[in-house]
């Protein structure tokens, strides 16, 4: 639970070419998990998909457009203030992460990984320091004719980071070498499952990636030595086959280890799973409260789903012992898109 008097703030982004406010601040109460939106900054094309910096000052945001950007802000106040201009990364840039001193992109559009050194002051070097171009592609004629990496994502050890990439189905381990992206191994999931979002388990063993071709989430072993992925088993994210493609999007891990969350845009739906071991249990799914969830994000024990058509972001408790998210409000955020807590 949140301590007595310590202020929360969520950042929430949207598509602004969808009529989005671009980057959302809002409060978020203290044990109810209520948000108030506070600001609004709308300077930055389709901010798709935020971090916040360790100590919680800066903000960075990647713009989701054909030319593709990462920008850097500072939250000190109610309002993000610019903190320089965006930087150039490759086309269609979905995702973003810190490591190593680094902004790290996963370029869904142009096949990479962009790495943009971070200065002391938290502030973006002005060109790129190094890119990975991925290759390969898919058996699905439409979404993988070639290398769409979706998500970027460190491992707990800090010494490795991942690449989620729907269009080769697969996940690649790289490092950072002289802040240049350098593939460690790439490790193949099942063809056509066109793997979406990995999230690592607290155990630092496992890893789970929800596929978006296909309604499963894969199980995974991880082993942070060797930098190894080892897939165990797919798990369905829905009780029955979807009536069309089901779209599943985000997932989560909650901070205990005992449950993963997902969403399922073409259904409007979240999943749980009991943790079981090398395996996962889908135990059962509810109403995400919006229309086309399609990130999730978990604090202080409450889900919050940003539901992209629907336009608002909606939030659940999940501090019961069964996992289950139980709707607890939402706040209204046009084209929402993501939300990061701090």
């Amino acid at each position: 639970m949140a301590a007595v008097g310590r202020r929360h703030r969520a950042f929430i982004g949207s598509f602004t070419a969808a009529g989005g406010p671009g980057l959302v601040t809002a409060e978020v109460r203290p044990g109810s998990g209520a948000l108030t939106v506070t600001g609004r900054l709308g300077t930055l094309p389709d901010p798709a998909y935020l971090a916040l910096s360790p100590d919680g000052d800066m903000l960075y945001a990647v713009s989701e457009t054909a030319e593709g950007a990462v920008a850097a802000y500072r939250v000190a106040g109610d309002k993000p203030e610019t903190a320089g201009p965006p930087v150039p990364v490759g086309g269609g840039p979905t995702h973003l992460a810190l490591h190593a001193g680094h902004v790290l992109t996963a370029d869904y559009g142009s096949g990479g990984v962009t790495a943009v050194p971070v200065r002391p002051d938290g502030t973006l070097a002005a060109v790129p320091s190094g890119l990975l171009r991925h290759t390969g592609c898919g058996p699905h004629d439409r979404r993988q004719r070639g290398p769409h990496p979706h998500q970027v994502q460190p491992d707990p050890s800090g010494r490795w980071f991942v690449s989620v990439d729907l269009g080769t189905d697969s996940v690649r381990v790289c490092t950072l070498d002289g802040g240049v992206p350098v593939l460690h191994r790439e490790f193949a999931l099942r063809p056509g499952s066109g793997p979406r979002h990995l999230a690592f388990h607290p155990d630092g063993e496992h890893a789970y990636v929800v596929n978006e071709l296909t309604p499963t989430v894969t199980v995974c072993r991880w082993d942070a030595a060797g930098g190894a992925l080892r897939p165990l088993a797919e798990v369905p994210v829905l009780p029955g086959a979807p009536a069309g493609d089901a779209y599943p999007s985000g997932v989560v891990v909650a901070p205990d280890g005992r449950f993963v969350w997902t969403a399922t845009r073409g259904e409007d739906v979240l999943s749980v799973f009991a943790v079981q071991g090398d395996g996962l249990r889908l135990t059962g799914t509810v109403p995400c409260g919006g229309h086309w969830p399609r990130a999730l994000a978990e604090h202080d024990g409450f889900l919050y789903c940003a539901n992209e058509r629907s336009g608002d972001v909606t939030w659940f408790d999940v501090r019961e012992g069964a996992g289950l998210p139980r709707y607890d409000g939402s706040v209204e955020v046009a084209a929402a898109a993501c939300a990061v807590f701090g």
